[in-house]
């Protein structure tokens, strides 16, 4: 048993990925929670796709390089989501159509690109589904810095995000900058799908915003401790996903998000049939 926990650590791509994982999963996990309470699920599964753009021409402009990738799907995160933000705010158009009309076009012109170089689509794989076990170290410090980024702007402004969140007309009453908090927060989430572009790529990134949160909010529904239970649960995912990858030869961003699926299944059949218990207990 020990040996084959240890085994896979023996490799420093397996060190690195490892540590990208947990990193990605606890600032996931964390913003999730505003996601989940927010009903943002389908403005960060947009956004996650708006980025492609960014990542082709990234991709084009290095010549292959992993930061100039980075960099770029930044720029298209943080355009899209400023768009969005801009566009369902002009009290015009609502926000699921906007979100809806700038993911399109988003992603459209980046399967444009894509097409238009066919040599490169293969290595642009990596980046639709992930990569984790290829983060070099100049990757992790990328992820890390802008992880730790996040995670000090959420403590900063934890109280107004979370006024925003369960009561927003409490929030105005107390004159707090809304529309500027609400533009914080879809930046923070358009630079952390950035941040786990290269872990479980943009076909899977909704996932671990949505999916470690779902399941902590099933088990309560104080904000702090549901942070905390996410990012547990994100991290679990994690490393568990990375030791089926390794051992059974399978994707390591496909792994890591169907364990954090199996847990919230788990969480959700322990949750309704505890829920049905109480009530054939106490029936009303």
């Amino acid at each position: 048993m020990l040996n084959w926990l240890t085994e896979p650590l023996q490799y420093g791509f397996m060190v690195r990925g490892m540590i990208a994982a947990i990193i990605v999963g606890i600032v996931c996990a964390i913003l999730g929670t505003y996601v989940v309470l927010r009903g943002m699920a389908f403005f960060g599964d947009a956004l996650a796709h708006a980025v492609l753009p960014g990542v082709a021409v990234g991709y084009l402009v290095g010549g292959g390089a992993r930061e100039p990738v980075f960099w770029w799907a930044m720029a298209a995160a943080l355009l899209s989501a400023l768009g969005i933000g801009t566009v369902s705010r002009s009290g015009k158009i609502k926000e699921d159509t906007a979100i809806g009309i700038i993911f399109a076009g988003m992603f459209a012109l980046g399967v444009a690109l894509i097409s238009m170089v066919r040599n490169y689509t293969a290595d642009l794989s990596h980046f639709l589904f992930g990569d984790v076990l290829g983060v070099s170290r100049s990757g992790l410090m990328l992820t890390a810095v802008f992880g730790v980024l996040i995670l000090l702007v959420i403590v900063a402004f934890y109280k107004e995000f979370l006024l925003i969140s369960f009561d927003p007309i409490l929030a105005a009453t107390l004159r707090l900058p809304i529309r500027w908090l609400d533009y914080m927060l879809i930046t923070l989430i358009a630079m952390s799908i950035v941040v786990s572009l290269q872990t479980v790529g943009v076909t899977m990134m909704v996932a671990m915003l949505v999916t470690p949160a779902a399941a902590a909010s099933l088990i309560t529904r104080r904000l702090s401790r549901m942070m905390v239970i996410a990012a547990l649960i994100a991290v679990f995912s994690g490393i568990v996903g990375l030791y089926l990858s390794y051992y059974l030869n399978i994707a390591s961003g496909a792994a890591i998000v169907l364990t954090c699926t199996a847990v919230f299944a788990v969480v959700w059949i322990v949750h309704t049939f505890s829920g049905a218990r109480k009530l054939k207990a106490n029936p009303r």
